[in-house]
């Protein structure tokens, strides 16, 4: 048995678990967690905010810990490796997006780090808020990062892959223009990514009080956008703007914003859809509204090599697994600067 932190229903809190974890088989590694990130959609599915919550539901999908064992046909993983899994721990292998390495978009779906359908007891996958986990190996990522950001390292795991991924894409870089919308958990890593590549970094906010702490992760210029002047001053001048707001919110002020053959990326999805999009502003400079989801397994493995050399990592705040409830409720107040991560040996307790 494992011990492990998940919710049993909708309506109550996160209690303490004992769950089961499969023996490892050939193609398989067994990990001993050390350190999970705690991302809104952990709250979403555990609340059942989301459609199609199994319980009980151990989130949880920001791993980094250490190799126990490993399969008899695994050689890319050795018993100590320091190592990660993210949002992800199996495809279809065998679809076109697949065969691209982008199992994110698995014509077939691919299986969640928790909730997702599985063989294993009980019959859904169960998460990172636990002692260990075991998966396939082809969906776990190697971590060079020293010891001492370990715990900063976890986010990447979707925070961090939620950026990289269209920037990579719609190459942020040098000579490029890119403005990230949202100073919060996805934001605060996009500045720090784009920053990295060498882009021209803008970051929008609400708040005033916020414009230090975007020029500190690396902006160089911050937009509050309330301010019609400030806005205006940027009209018609992006290659490319990351949306990674997750509120409903007009979207108009932002793809004015981009140059002719720019691109608005969203990576947060609203509860309430974004009010319709002035389609004479696309056509006429054809812009571009796109979205994007994590990356695939090599894509993330980029991006944590790329993070280790730069020593990029998260701002994060640590907890013991029995705050988590507590954390919950401050992540919906907005109350956290700008991760939280869990403790596992907190389990142990």
């Amino acid at each position: 048995m494992t011990k492990a932190f998940g919710a049993v229903t909708e309506k109550t809190p996160l209690v303490a678990l004992d769950i089961e974890r499969r023996a490892p088989g050939a193609h398989d590694v067994a990990i001993d967690i050390a350190y999970c990130g705690v991302c809104h959609s952990d709250l979403h599915q555990a609340r059942g905010e989301w459609a199609g919550t199994h319980y009980p539901c151990v989130p949880g999908h920001e791993i980094v810990g250490t190799v126990s064992a490993v399969g008899s046909e695994v050689s890319a993983f050795a018993v100590g490796d320091t190592v990660g899994v993210g949002c992800m721990v199996d495809s279809c292998q065998h679809c076109s997006a697949c065969d691209e390495g982008l199992e994110q978009y698995c014509d077939n779906g691919f299986v969640g780090t928790y909730n997702g359908q599985t063989a294993d007891a009980p019959g859904h996958t169960l998460g990172g808020y636990s002692q260990n986990i075991v998966v396939s190996d082809k969906f776990v990522l190697k971590i060079n990062h020293p010891a001492e950001q370990l715990a900063a390292v976890a986010p990447l795991l979707c925070a961090g892959i939620t950026t990289w991924s269209p920037l990579r894409h719609w190459n942020a870089g040098p000579g490029k223009k890119v403005g990230i919308v949202g100073i919060g958990g996805l934001g605060h890593m996009g500045v720090k990514l784009a920053h990295a590549l060498g882009a021209h970094v803008v970051a929008f906010t609400t708040s005033e009080s916020k414009r230090d702490a975007a020029l500190e992760l690396g902006a160089d210029e911050v937009v509050v956008s309330r301010n019609p002047d400030e806005m205006a001053a940027h009209a018609n001048s992006f290659d490319l703007i990351l949306n990674t707001v997750a509120a409903s919110h007009d979207l108009d002020a932002f793809t004015a914003l981009l140059k002719r053959d720019g691109t608005m990326t969203l990576v947060g999805v609203p509860e309430h859809p974004h009010p319709s999009p002035n389609v004479g502003a696309l056509i006429f400079r054809r812009r571009t509204i796109a979205g994007s989801l994590i990356g695939g397994i090599a894509e993330t493995q980029e991006m944590l090599d790329f993070c280790a050399e730069k020593g990029v990592v998260s701002d994060i705040e640590m907890i013991d697994i029995k705050d988590i409830n507590e954390a919950y409720d401050r992540m919906q107040r907005s109350d956290v600067k700008y991760r939280f991560v869990i403790d596992n040996a907190t389990l142990a307790n």
